[in-house]
């Protein structure tokens, strides 16, 4: 829990200190309790969750003990292999949240990031088993015009704010925006919804919870790696995407330093933009459509998502394919032509996943890119003008982040937006 009379003056080991003292009073008794307070004072330090390595199985840990870095030039959760499990949580920032409680927030973020994505639990955590098998989990922050705004209006770039309204969205409202994004990815459920809650213990003395959203894909060695995932219409999702080793890759997906308009917009270079959108499928009306209709709709199979132009699911597209009568193989309206542009700087690194809860269902379609206006709105303008699968989609939900430089040990997430790269003690 975020102590707001520590700020970031305060020394790692005189806040380390305070909190143990607040603990000691928590766990009464602790000088004679003998094993029992010891394992308590070893949960309370952050120690890594105790539990009986010996007694693991080569399996169980190569399913749930897996850890992933957190540290790098970039945050881990953009190009780390997908996981079963999402959650999405944004935040909107308190009123009195300054720069100052910023800092804090931040660090306070920074060390619980890196401790539960090693599987070690957080300070205070009072479930420390929960946290002992990360299942692969990533914790990505990402932050809204709002906070940026907060710390100083000009570091904000230009794609940093709401989308251009697109004339079928339908936005609800409740999923829309943010001041600050907590993306946690894993494949077992439980370590997000421990990691979400301690994350979240972190947050509530500077920003409020604004909007939830999980997402799920097929269950990990369901499929092997690399298979291309499926939405809850049956169709391949994603086949054209690209990859973190193509040539261009960062070029577009990571921010780079020649962004900087104007220069005050540097801190962002190694961060990303993400645009998130909720797609709710209308499937009791698309379960009517026969499969031929279901594929031109799209422009591929169902089966494998090979085009219908022949071949395999990476087999390039033939869009001067005619049929026997003349027409276009690939109609004018299907989403694969809609989506296709000839400008190779155009395209995005899709990331989505479904979601199926409240009797609705859908896509959380999330993309990241260097320049949202330059990337993702063209491709939307397209589909909104022109794509059949728009009978059987609503984009219920909108929200644009900036996702943050990684950050290295020793440094502070977020530090180069606050201008701080202080350890995170």
């Amino acid at each position: 829990m975020p102590d707001s009379t520590l700020d970031a003056r305060t020394p790692p080991e005189a806040r380390d200190a305070r909190r143990f003292g607040r603990r000691a009073l928590l766990t009464g008794g602790a000088a004679g309790a003998g094993i029992g307070a010891a394992l308590g004072l070893g949960a309370a330090l952050g120690i890594p969750a105790l539990r009986d390595s010996a007694g693991a199985t080569a399996e169980a840990v190569a399913f749930g003990g897996e850890t992933l870095p957190c540290h790098g030039a970039h945050q881990a959760g953009v190009t780390t292999p997908p996981t079963a499990h999402q959650r999405y949580v944004a935040y909107t920032l308190k009123p009195e949240t300054d720069r100052a409680g910023l800092v804090r927030m931040f660090r306070i973020l920074t060390g619980d990031v890196e401790g539960l994505t090693s599987g070690v639990a957080p300070l205070a955590d009072s479930e420390p088993e929960l946290a002992a098998r990360p299942s692969r989990l990533t914790v990505t922050v990402g932050v809204g015009p709002g906070l940026v705004d907060r710390v100083d209006p000009a570091l904000r770039p230009e794609w940093l704010a709401p989308l251009p309204k697109f004339s079928l969205d339908q936005l609800d409202g409740r999923h829309d925006g943010g001041d600050l994004l907590i993306l946690l990815q894993a494949d077992d459920p439980l370590p997000i919804a421990h990691a979400a809650r301690m994350l979240h213990r972190d947050l509530r003395s500077f920003a409020d919870h604004a909007w939830t959203q999980q997402g799920f894909r097929q269950a990990r060695a369901s499929e092997p790696d690399g298979t291309t995932m499926r939405n809850l219409m049956g169709q391949v999702d994603g086949t054209i995407n690209p990859d973190p080793a193509d040539e261009d890759f960062s070029e577009l997906v990571w921010v780079q330093a020649s962004d900087a308009r104007p220069a005050a917009t540097a801190w962002l270079t190694g961060g990303s933009a993400l645009v998130l959108r909720r797609i709710r499928m209308e499937l009791d009306t698309w379960d009517r459509v026969d499969r031929p209709g279901r594929e031109q709709t799209i422009g591929r199979t169902l089966a494998d998502g090979a085009p219908l132009t022949g071949g395999t699911e990476h087999t390039p597209v033939d869009y001067e394919a005619k049929n026997e009568i003349g027409l276009p193989v690939i109609p004018s309206y299907a989403h694969i032509r809609r989506a296709r542009s000839e400008d190779p700087s155009e395209r995005i690194f899709r990331r989505a996943v479904n979601y199926d809860e409240g009797g609705e269902s859908g896509l959380l379609f999330a993309c990241y890119q260097r320049n949202p206006l330059r990337q993702f709105v063209p491709i939307q303008q397209r589909l909104d003008e022109l794509d059949l699968l728009n009978e059987w989609v609503t984009h219920t939900g909108s929200a644009v982040f900036a996702i943050l430089p990684g950050f290295r040990d020793g440094q502070l997430l977020g530090g180069t937006l606050l201008g701080e790269t202080p350890s995170a003690g």
